[in-house]
């Protein structure tokens, strides 16, 4: 397998730091104006955070057979963060209407 290119590692790189501050971001926010539902969103992206983390780790050691499981790993924290933050977004939807009426 071949080594990623600079821009490749850059976006990557960047794209898990922009998620992280995300995370804390949405977190924070929710603290402030007490709803608890955001809270839940920031936890609920956590699975796609350790996803990016196995994903960055399995390139680091350049893609090495050796380590397939991190793409096993990797498949089922995206499937398990994208069902997450499903059902954390419905959450909000859902405690928004209760707010409305």
């Amino acid at each position: 397998m071949h080594e990623l290119s600079f821009g490749t590692w850059f976006i990557h790189v960047s794209t898990l730091l922009e998620w992280m501050l995300a995370i804390v971001l949405i977190a924070s926010y929710g603290t402030d104006i007490n709803n608890r539902a955001l809270g839940w969103l920031a936890i609920a992206m956590l699975p796609n955070l350790a996803s990016a983390m196995a994903a960055i780790t399995w390139h680091i050691y350049d893609n090495s057979l050796e380590l397939k499981g991190l793409v096993v790993l990797q498949a089922g924290l995206t499937m398990a963060g994208n069902i997450c933050l499903a059902i954390a977004a419905w959450n909000l939807v859902r405690k928004e209407k209760e707010e409305v009426l």
